[in-house]
């Protein structure tokens, strides 16, 4: 795999690519051969445009590995509108898995390609923001960022 290093207004920003699909999207560093494909070329204007509020769904080719579960839920994750969010409990519930909210947790701290595939638009019920791997106030810039700079979580 190699590492393409994105400086974003959320900080850094690690890009993994392999064979011509988008691997990773990490906010550590992965720890792998520097360079730049073009997918990783591709993904830094994608983001430079969703950071400035051009872009609200990425066209990239990417590339997954996980389990079944995590697979199901991070699928779930990419339902989940631009400027929208939902609880663990109700992605529980599209994936079919009512009671798995914990699991659903889990899946998505396992995200490898973050903002992509959007779990920072997961929340805790009760008004909660919930966690974050790359950390609550990035999560909650993310979302400023899709309603406008207008959010109400805690």
């Amino acid at each position: 795999m190699v590492e393409t290093i994105y400086d974003s207004p959320v900080g850094r920003l690690y890009i993994g690519t392999d064979e011509g699909t988008l691997r990773c999207l990490s906010f550590s560093s992965l720890h792998c051969e520097s360079g730049c494909s073009e997918v990783a070329r591709r993904t830094i204007e994608q983001l430079e445009e969703y950071f400035e509020g051009q872009r609200t769904q990425f066209d990239l080719p990417i590339k997954m590995d996980g389990t079944d579960f995590q697979k199901k839920c991070w699928e779930a994750l990419m339902k989940i509108g631009y400027g929208k969010t939902v609880t663990y409990a109700e992605e529980a519930r599209m994936i079919g898995s009512p009671n798995a909210m914990r699991a659903v947790g889990m899946a998505n701290h396992r995200n490898p390609i973050a903002i992509v595939v959007p779990c920072h638009r997961v929340v805790a019920s009760g008004g909660k923001i919930g966690g974050y791997g790359g950390g609550i106030e990035v999560k909650r810039r993310l979302l400023e960022i899709e309603m406008g700079g207008k959010i109400v979580l805690s």
